[in-house]
């Protein structure tokens, strides 16, 4: 078993958090003389801006005033002779009005697009060199060199009204075998903005709270591809079409809890639900999560949370499933998933935009129900339940030295869901070069190790990333 190497690594990370924390020191008298200064001067032009509007206001009023004195005090002459005096008071009178209804009428006109939804268009394309072909490493791209538009994103979101809100994500992702775009609909979803008890409610198609990274679009990731245990025990992003409930509980510190159910869970899951001819209330996918943040130091926090996933009834969720020997099959009967997770950052106050480090672990533990026919034939009497537990995790750190470069490294083990015997290993060094905040690049080497059980042999891959975003994207490269 591959465990003990990751135990290993992970004491080796441990060290990595203490000896980066150790290095954090007091800034230097330099930079608080320039952050005085700077501060100073801020406020110096907002005490100024300040004193010129007031003087302009007074100015303003005692004309205005005095406008009104002059007219009041004219003297009244016959019809029809109205004095010169009187008349300029009376014109200046109506043009400061004017002017004074111009501004209030520009204060209320809006643009033509106030009520467009925010659009923005994200790219990821990932060039790739493997040293094993697809049928030696059960990947589901070629071996050798590879290009693939791994997605093209179009999201659209806005408020609906003062109580929800909306948002659409369309996918179009490069077939492996026909390089031709299927385009698909990854979210459509809305969610309450308004209700009491600090609830929110969202409900369509999203991708469901749990675990750290499974409700984060690919391109988000902070490595180039999704850890396996993810994609092999939830199918990859946590998408799922249903509803689900957040509560912020009202305490001192950060505290969320949510609930969801939905017809599926999981967005390219090798095995998906299959609804049959009825589906039942237990034949629905039930999940929750419970999340913290703490802030250790000033410079240092601490998230955390545990996650659970259960289907009762899965309605033999993606039929059934050969095995390596190519006679017997499993077919899913019952899905239960429970997980933890935990992030420390190092995130200094002054530094922030050029000095990060960061260690994300998550758990994953799994225990499934199938059915198992020994020969692959069905109903000849050989069929017979049981349970598969598995545990996969998979553990990185990453650290930025400036604004635009960081580098990381990602552990990753895994027994397979179907097969606790089958285990995969995997770790990849990546480094990542951000040009700006809309585009950067990536860098990583991974390699995999399979066991004997699995057949499959060990692969070396070398990625690299090309992320852009056009317009607006709300889920944008934040520090995962």
């Amino acid at each position: 078993m591959r465990l003990k190497y990751f135990l290993g690594w992970s004491s080796a990370l441990c060290l990595s958090v203490a000896i980066a924390q150790a290095q954090e020191t007091n800034q230097s008298d330099q930079l608080d003389r320039k952050l005085q200064e700077m501060q100073g001067k801020f406020e110096k032009q907002q005490r100024e801006m300040r004193e010129n509007f007031e003087k302009m206001i007074r100015e303003q009023q005692a004309e205005i005033e005095a406008l009104k004195k002059q007219v009041a005090t004219a003297p009244t002459n016959a019809p029809g002779a109205t004095p010169p005096a009187t008349t300029a008071a009376s014109n200046q009178l109506k043009e400061l009005s004017e002017k004074v209804e111009s501004v209030v009428e520009a204060q209320k006109k809006s643009l033509p697009s106030e009520f467009n939804p925010a659009i923005g268009l994200v790219g990821d394309t990932v060039f790739s060199y493997r040293s094993k072909g697809s049928e030696a490493t059960g990947s589901d791209r070629p071996g050798g060199f590879d290009v693939w538009q791994r997605s093209l994103e179009l999201v659209a979101s806005a408020s609906v009204d003062p109580f929800a809100k909306g948002w659409a994500v369309v996918n179009a992702s490069a077939d492996s075998a026909t390089g031709e775009a299927n385009l698909g609909v990854e979210e459509a979803a809305l969610q309450t903005t308004s209700l009491p008890g600090n609830l929110t409610l969202t409900a369509g198609r999203f991708f469901g709270e749990f675990g750290r990274l499974a409700y984060i679009h690919d391109h988000e990731l902070p490595f180039v591809n999704r850890p396996a245990v993810l994609d092999n025990y939830i199918g990859g992003e946590s998408r799922s079409d249903g509803a689900q409930l957040n509560w912020l509980v009202p305490v001192d510190h950060y505290m969320s809890v949510t609930a969801g159910l939905g017809d599926n869970f999981g967005g390219d899951s090798p095995n998906p639900d299959h609804p049959g001819n009825f589906r039942a209330f237990s034949g629905l996918n039930f999940w929750g999560r419970a999340s913290t943040y703490f802030n250790l130091t000033d410079n240092w926090q601490l998230e955390a949370g545990v996650s659970g996933l259960w289907n009762p009834k899965t309605q033999d969720r993606g039929g059934a499933l050969l095995q390596p020997n190519d006679v017997s099959t499993l077919t899913e009967k019952e899905r239960r998933l429970a997980g933890v997770d935990w992030k420390i950052s190092y995130v200094p106050l002054r530094e922030n935009q050029f000095n990060s480090f960061t260690w994300g672990t998550e758990i994953l533990f799994s225990d499934n129900t199938f059915l198992f026919d020994p020969d692959g034939i069905p109903a000849n009497g050989d069929e017979h339940r049981g349970d598969v537990s598995s545990l996969g995790l998979y553990s990185y750190v990453n650290y930025k030295w400036s604004r635009q470069w960081s580098a990381g490294f990602l552990l990753d083990y895994m027994q397979s869901v179907e097969n606790h015997n089958d285990e995969l290993f995997a770790y990849s060094p990546f480094v990542t070069y951000a040009l700006s905040h809309w585009n950067q690049l990536r860098l990583q080497y991974t390699h995999t190790d399979h066991n004997a059980i699995s057949g499959l042999k060990p692969d070396d891959a070398i990625y690299l990333q090309w992320t852009w975003i056009i317009g607006a994207h709300s889920h944008g490269w934040t520090q995962r």
